[in-house]
């Protein structure tokens, strides 16, 4: 461990205090560290700041204004066998910077060594190829949210900020693509209409493209390569870049709150922009390599356990620290209600790279005052050892559930056996997060995300198609549980088309009737497609960017999504944290009330019986639940034909009626039925009833 280390408290990075600015920074091997402040013109005023005990290096500057822009050089010994990699002549970013300007001259001097060696410092001076950080005034926080909804009522719609309005027709050309268009009035009106009630974005902390990316006339579109923690992404500001955008963050963060929308961020502490020690040096690795990357036993390489180059040493304390301050300024400043953790398993490794679920940082986190009430998503894997931790992050963690997505894609593509697993998904997988007082809050559940198919893809490629991104079709996974329905790609043929809108109807049904948090992928409501590309990281075009062109033959699905969302709310049976176990409805006074709480239906209106559950070509599941007050019957059919379903008896129900149906308007009748009477189920569909309850188990007033 490098030491020594900041304590918690202390304050780092610019603050504009007493008619100028004070400045700290964290570079504990350091034997010297210079602050430049660097003008409009680029010329640099340097002076030293003084080492404290901690490892702190401190100055204060007279007559700095909000809006100067500044940076840091380094020095100590070059020495890489040790991990320290210090070079004076790289102008480094302030990791605790509130905003990030300028950009990367991707063939300026920004490695800290020669091209003829990785080990060999390159004197060059990097000033003007680098980004500077900028000093940012304090201002009020964003207004709140009014009612926080509890996590069982939480519906995300993930989505990148940029691309979500880029091509929106409402929000005025200079808006598109940034804070003030995900704030402007239409869109935050067709998220509110839709029924969502928080937005995860895509990565918005300042981030950079890797060179190779760069070098092949592309860009890290998807923001999975941070540079700055604390810093807004500059380049999604429509007004500024030397402090602008936190404003504007800010101003967006309360418009979504005051329609009672949740903003979430993924956040990426488990790498950062810099890539390996072959990559260019613009902060944490000038500052100190060791300190703040993991290594490898000889030092001389980054340990890396997620597949981008470097990995981020939370075992140290100092960066440990500059983790849990980022998330508290986010919060306290910015106004967010919530996280998702990308590769979250590398922010659990210790000093060992083991993984360990008893991290201080999950600790310093359950523990904190600010964060300890807020969403905490994690993305339950990496690539290093033992790295899968699906199921295991523990009570105030939810975690995003690749067993439901990988699950709900084979069985609308006829590749389950059996329903035994359909009900496991649609109770929250109980066989993943039921153990240890978890709730069904637990599991994230989602088909799509930003990597992979979009919904409409996926029903319409067997592979994919990743010709765009300039590697011969080599990224992006091969292992998608896709169905084209016989047809490769876009086609005119109805009956194709027809079947997977379908299937899509069906799928996303499967989501929204799952107990668990749902995530939806923004535009696959309506059928964005991205041409096959299951990859597209690098494609900031019309290719990612959503399509606000809604074909007619789709708009059956973003109907039905709003319906869907709207019976969640109506019913809250859906969305309750409790597990799905079967047991007799009881009301308040403890006494029974002759009905099951949960019942999985066969078609002949009866429980499953022992044999019906282990035949491997069911597939057709109805699902009752119900409480004191309420009740609803749903069925799941994946079979490609019809099936004649008699509906529960009067045990179950009082009178039914259709709510809702994945097929065909016309297809199944919205007359009322009575308990017993048989309805044709078509295949493929997915059918909600509406319960009156038993005269004889209504509850007192009814």
């Amino acid at each position: 461990m490098i030491e020594p280390n900041p304590a918690p408290e202390a304050v780092l990075g610019a603050r504009l205090e007493n008619g100028g600015a004070s400045f700290s920074l964290w570079a504990p091997r350091a034997t010297r560290v210079e602050l430049a402040l660097v003008d409009d013109d680029g010329e640099q005023a340097n002076s030293d700041l003084s080492r404290g005990p901690d490892g702190v290096w401190h100055g204060w500057v007279a007559q700095v204004e909000a809006g100067q822009r500044y940076g840091f050089r380094v020095h100590g010994a070059w020495d890489p066998q040790t991990g320290q990699r210090f070079n004076p002549a790289r102008l480094l970013l302030d990791p605790y910077a509130r905003a990030i300007t300028g950009g990367v001259d991707y063939a300026g001097p920004i490695t800290d060594h020669t091209t003829e060696s990785n080990f060999d410092l390159d004197p060059t001076d990097s000033a003007g190829s680098v980004p500077l950080s900028v000093v940012v005034a304090e201002s009020d926080p964003p207004v709140p949210l009014a009612q926080p909804k509890p996590l069982e009522e939480l519906v995300i719609y993930e989505t990148h900020l940029r691309g979500f309005t880029r091509m929106h027709p409402a929000v005025p050309e200079h808006l598109r693509g940034s804070y003030a268009g995900l704030a402007y009035p239409a869109v935050i009106e067709y998220l509110a209409e839709l029924g969502v009630n928080a937005v995860e974005l895509l990565p918005v902390q300042h981030f950079v493209s890797e060179p190779f990316v760069v070098g092949k006339g592309l860009v890290n579109y998807w923001g999975y390569n941070t540079l700055g923690y604390f810093a807004p992404h500059a380049h999604y500001a429509s007004t500024g870049s030397h402090g602008e955008q936190v404003t504007e963050f800010k101003t967006m963060v309360s418009a979504l709150h005051e329609a009672g929308i949740a903003v979430l961020l993924d956040v990426v502490y488990n790498h950062t922009g810099e890539g390996g020690h072959e990559g260019p040096t613009l902060c944490f690795r000038g500052i100190d390599h060791a300190a703040y990357y993991r290594l490898t036993d000889d030092r001389l390489n980054d340990y890396d356990v997620t597949g981008c180059g470097n990995s981020v040493d939370t075992s140290s304390p100092g960066v440990l620290k500059l983790v849990l301050d980022s998330l508290r300024y986010w919060v306290t400043d910015m106004g967010v209600d919530g996280f998702r953790f990308d590769l979250a398993t590398t922010v659990i490794r210790d000093r060992q790279h083991h993984v360990d679920q008893a991290h201080q940082f999950k600790e310093l986190i359950a523990a904190d005052p600010v964060l300890a009430g807020k969403v905490m998503i994690a993305e339950p894997w990496d690539l290093g050892p033992f790295g899968y931790q699906v199921g295991r992050w523990g009570p105030h963690w939810s975690e995003w559930n690749d067993r439901f997505r990988n699950y709900v894609r084979d069985y609308w593509r006829g590749a389950t056996h059996g329903v035994g697993e359909l009900a496991t998904r649609l109770s929250g997988s109980s066989d993943v997060f039921d153990h240890g007082g978890r709730p069904a809050t637990a599991s994230v559940n989602f088909v799509t995300s930003h990597d992979g198919f979009t919904l409409r893809d996926l029903v319409s490629y067997d592979t994919k198609h990743n010709e765009d991104n300039a590697e011969n079709n080599a990224d992006g996974s091969n292992d998608n549980h896709s169905w084209n329905h016989g047809v490769e790609g876009e086609t005119d043929d109805p009956q194709v088309n027809a079947a997977r809108q379908r299937t899509a109807r069906g799928i996303m049904a499967t989501l929204l009737l799952s107990a668990g948090i749902p995530m939806i992928t923004a535009g696959d409501e309506f059928g964005r497609s991205q041409d096959g590309n299951n990859n597209a990281y690098c494609q900031d075009s019309p290719l990612s960017w959503v399509n606000w062109t809604v074909e007619a033959d789709w708009q059956q699905l973003t109907d039905l999504t709003r319906d869907l969302l709207q019976l969640r709310r109506d019913y809250p049976l859906l969305h309750s944290p409790h597990w799905r176990v079967p047991g007799e409805v009881v009301d308040a006074r403890g006494v029974g009330l002759g009905r099951p709480g949960v019942s999985w239906l066969a078609e002949t209106g009866t429980e499953l019986t022992e044999d019906q559950w282990r035949d491997p070509q069911r597939t057709l599941l109805g699902l009752y639940l119900s409480d004191p007050d309420q009740a609803v019957l749903c069925y799941v059919h994946g079979g490609h034909d019809p099936v004649e379903v008699t509906l529960p008896g009067p045990e179950y129900a009082q009178r039914l009626a259709l709510i809702l149906s994945t097929g065909v308007p016309g297809e199944l009748s919205d007359a009322e039925h009575a308990p017993g009477d048989t309805v044709t189920l078509p295949g493929r569909t997915v059918a909600a009833y509406s319960v009156a309850l038993p005269v004889s188990t209504a509850p007192t007033g009814a």
